[in-house]
Parts: C-alpha cells; sequence; structure tokens
C-alpha cells in the first residue's frame, strides 16, 4: 500500500538518487580545484626557503580558496 500526500490524490514518487546521477552532475569544480592546488603547491614548495615554510606552503595551496574569497571581499569592502 502507497503512502499518499495529504490533500492529494497523487502517489509518492521514488526519489531515490543513482550513482549515475551523482557523478554526472558534480561538474567541472573539482578539476579546477585540484589544478589550482597543485600550481598553488609548486609555486609555494618552489618559493620555501626552509623546511617549515614548504609545510606552511602545503597549507596555503589547500586552502587558497579562503584566501581568494577573502581578498574579493576586503577589495569591494563587504
Amino acid at each position: 500500500m502507497e503512502k499518499e500526500f495529504r490533500g492529494s490524490k497523487r502517489r509518492k514518487k521514488d526519489f531515490r538518487c543513482t550513482v549515475k546521477d551523482s557523478v554526472s552532475s558534480s561538474g567541472t569544480g573539482g578539476w579546477f580545484y585540484f589544478l589550482g592546488f597543485v600550481a598553488a603547491l609548486i609555486y609555494y614548495i618552489t618559493t620555501a626557503s626552509s623546511f617549515w615554510d614548504g609545510v606552511v606552503g602545503f597549507f596555503k595551496a589547500i586552502f587558497w580558496p579562503a584566501f581568494l574569497v577573502y581578498g574579493a571581499m576586503v577589495t569591494l569592502a563587504l
């Protein structure tokens, strides 16, 4: 016996998400972030003068979008 919506004779639809639906709708944002991460990592590692500068550079490469958004907000005075 299927459940019905309140005040409606329509039957409840099956809203299961398949793997194909979730993968195809992911877009290209992951590749953009990955390429930005690799580029930032190469930049920060090559400009590091010590081991710990390289470690800090690694974390900066991970969080570069946060620096980008912060800089944009400061520039736009938000």
